[in-house]
């Protein structure tokens, strides 16, 4: 199983014109098909294999490229506000403990745990969940073992035998 997902291009279907950019979600690549109406508010729905992204008129005289990036960039914070959810009570559950707080920021690493506090980016939900849940989880570890101790290894191991997949896959990202 290839946890983060085929890296291929697809086509993106934008006034009549097409690109190549690769959109993952979960994993999985899908195509991208852009519309303009008569609408006050952006909507963006995922069917099938295809995110259909509808686009107030006024947006018209933006690039494609500038319009598609801040419109993926939005679907991404949204899904990563639930499947970050999911993976943080999961953990909250299997370990027992949970941070002071947690937040969904862009930043450089997918994660990172500083003073009782999980960060996430949401650009990890272009991942598989396994990899979120691996990366959510590593944070958690690292909410009682703030280094790589054989502490932090041990705990790390015990909920997830395979993390040495994981962290060379994390590596390359």
């Amino acid at each position: 199983m290839n946890l983060v997902g085929k890296r291929v291009n697809i086509k993106i279907e934008i006034n009549n014109s097409i690109e190549r950019h690769p959109v993952p979600v979960l994993g999985i690549d899908y195509k991208v098909k852009i519309t303009y109406k008569n609408i006050k508010i952006a909507e963006l729905d995922i069917e099938g294999k295809t995110i259909k992204i509808s686009l107030p008129n006024k947006y018209k005289k933006m690039s494609n490229t500038e319009i598609l990036d801040l419109a993926i960039e939005k679907m991404y914070e949204q899904i990563a506000k639930v499947e970050i959810e999911r993976a943080m009570e999961k953990c909250r559950i299997m370990l027992g403990f949970a941070p002071d707080e947690y937040e969904i920021m862009n930043m450089k690493p997918l994660g990172k745990c500083e003073e009782n506090k999980i960060t996430i980016n949401p650009k990890i939900v272009m991942y598989s969940r396994r990899i979120i849940d691996y990366v959510v989880l590593h944070q958690y570890c690292h909410l009682k073992y703030k280094t790589y101790s054989k502490g932090f290894m041990k705990l790390i191991e015990k909920y997830e035998p395979e993390y040495r997949k994981y962290d060379e896959l994390l590596i390359n990202i």
